[in-house]
């Protein structure tokens, strides 16, 4: 199924100071959610996923379940500033379609509202490790593969992770504030404009550095005030590659001439 949006709502990587890893960058704290032109359909797929393959885009371990609770509550206390309305019970969307949160099922509610992913991550001895997810839009991984696991093994796949820059990520990670978010984002190229796409890790990938699909992902980190759990949520957009703007199209090719 092909979700587009109409340009993409976000590109840092225009930028070159902002493409070197990790590339984080502060955020407002009302700004680290996001609606965009493609929620009404983003918002079907992912009911057709959490209700078809609930067990695949849904997971949490036991002890992530009050950072899971909390998380749901931080984000419905953000949501009318995005346009959402609370009526009684309900939560009306900005495509007008209410739902009703299940504080028994955190994560199925927030994947319901909002067209981010949300991944939990709580420290366990030196590393933060995944614990909880909604993840209807992976990009070429699975949650059944990385779900318990540390940061340094989840990014196993990545050359680019080394020791050196998971020693920077934890860092970065241990000293988060829960007033101060950050962001980064990525650029992919596809082939197939699918927006759920899991792989097995070191699985070919629907990716091509000439692929008609740009795909960017607006990734941010914010620390639970309770808890302490970090949040790392996933905004994915995506455009056809002759959608892009000009200065979007010259820093790609900038990018690709350099790899």
């Amino acid at each position: 199924m092909e979700i587009l949006n109409t340009t993409l709502p976000f590109a840092p990587w225009v930028y070159p100071a902002q493409r070197r890893l990790p590339g984080v960058m502060p955020l407002p704290r009302a700004d680290w959610l996001l609606v965009d032109d493609a929620y009404a359909p983003q918002m079907r797929e992912r009911a057709r996923l959490l209700d078809e393959r609930p067990q695949e885009v849904v997971a949490l371990l036991p002890e992530a379940a009050e950072a899971a609770g909390e998380l749901l509550e931080e984000v419905l206390r953000d949501l009318p500033a995005h346009g959402f309305e609370v009526i009684g019970a309900q939560v009306k969307r900005p495509d007008g379609i209410c739902v009703t949160p299940d504080p028994s099922r955190p994560l199925w509610t927030l994947g319901h509202l909002l067209q981010e992913d949300f991944c939990i991550l709580q420290k366990q001895g030196s590393e933060h490790v995944l614990t909880g997810a909604v993840l209807c839009f992976p990009s070429s991984w699975t949650l059944r593969e990385k779900l318990g696991r540390p940061l340094m093994r989840i990014h196993v796949p990545v050359a680019s992770y080394d020791a050196g820059l998971g020693a920077r990520v934890q860092r970065m990670f241990d000293l988060m504030r829960p007033e101060q978010p950050l962001w980064r984002a990525n650029l992919l190229r596809y082939t197939n404009p699918a927006l759920y796409q899991p792989r097995a890790e070191f699985a070919p990938k629907d990716k091509s550095g000439d692929g008609e699909y740009i795909r960017s992902e607006r990734q941010c980190l914010l620390k639970l005030p309770r808890t302490g759990a970090v949040v790392f949520s996933i905004h994915t957009a995506q455009v056809r590659r002759g959608d892009l703007t000009q200065a979007q199209q010259q820093a790609l090719a900038e990018i690709d001439g350099s790899a």
